[in-house]
């Protein structure tokens, strides 16, 4: 079994943070490689697994330790993981407003996007990236501030829902005229915001730790609506059985990886 225990909290935030971030970003360099048939049959799969690491991490890991840390508390968990996955639909909604204000006039069905428009695309994607990769950060060095097991389950959901939205970005810096090195800098750059993330969740945790239980309930917000707004309606695309069974499949060891690493890592 994995002895995580040795090593500080900070140590372990810096480590999972750091190695999610590159791991993600070079598995998603690979698949970028791969033919352009392989890259459609297995992008389906990755989803859906990704959709089960986040649903067992959040359901699983996360949710039962904010009950028990929040104590006779624990009804204000409800209002502040409903607060949080409102927070993250105004945010998602900022987002696709500015996206929309912005590049709007350029995607009519008979307007093609002009390569400068492609190019700021690319950017604001990075910065969108940058954005999440520290909301990601801070899940993580919540968790790690609870218990390593829960930090582990944390950071491996994390980078299993990484690397499909990695992949989507490199797609989108080599549309902007990035090549592909510019590219992978990029993504890497951008997911050394999830380590600052990380080391913020610390110090300012690890000086309020009352704040603990609602910090796991964001955290849990955080991993439920990017599975429930952005990877299961995606998976609703294809509605035959056989597809169905897969899904189902993919998505059942997602969340027994997570039950298992919770359950046995240590």
């Amino acid at each position: 079994m994995l002895q995580l225990n040795p090593m500080s909290p900070l140590a372990q935030i810096t480590a999972f943070t750091t190695l999610g971030g590159v791991l993600s970003v070079l598995a998603a360099s690979v698949f970028m490689v791969l033919p352009e048939a392989s890259r459609e049959r297995l992008l389906p799969h990755m989803i859906s697994f990704a959709t089960g690491a986040l649903l067992g991490a959040s359901l699983l890991a996360l949710l039962p330790h904010a009950v028990e840390y929040a104590g006779p508390h624990v009804h204000r968990l409800g209002a502040t993981l409903v607060g949080g996955i409102l927070a993250f639909f105004m945010l998602e909604k900022l987002v696709l407003w500015r996206h929309s204000h912005d590049h709007g006039h350029d995607c009519g069905e008979h307007s093609p996007i002009l390569p400068g428009r492609a190019r700021s695309s690319a950017w604001l994607v990075l910065i969108g990236d940058s954005l999440h990769n520290f909301v990601d950060g801070l899940v993580i060095g919540a968790a790690f501030l609870a218990n390593s097991h829960l930090g582990l389950a944390s950071a491996i959901a994390v980078i299993a829902h990484e690397i499909p939205q990695e992949v989507g970005d490199f797609a989108i810096f080599l549309r902007g005229g990035f090549s592909r090195l510019k590219a992978l800098g990029l993504n890497l750059v951008s997911s050394l915001a999830s380590v600052l993330g990380g080391w913020i969740a610390y110090f300012a945790l690890g000086q309020a730790q009352g704040l603990l239980p609602y910090a796991l309930a964001i955290a849990v917000a955080s991993l439920l609506y990017v599975a429930m707004s952005d990877l299961i309606p995606g998976l609703h695309e294809r509605s035959d059985a056989r597809t169905a069974l897969s899904q189902i499949g993919f998505i059942a060891a997602g969340m027994a990886l997570i039950a298992l690493t919770h359950a046995h890592a240590g």
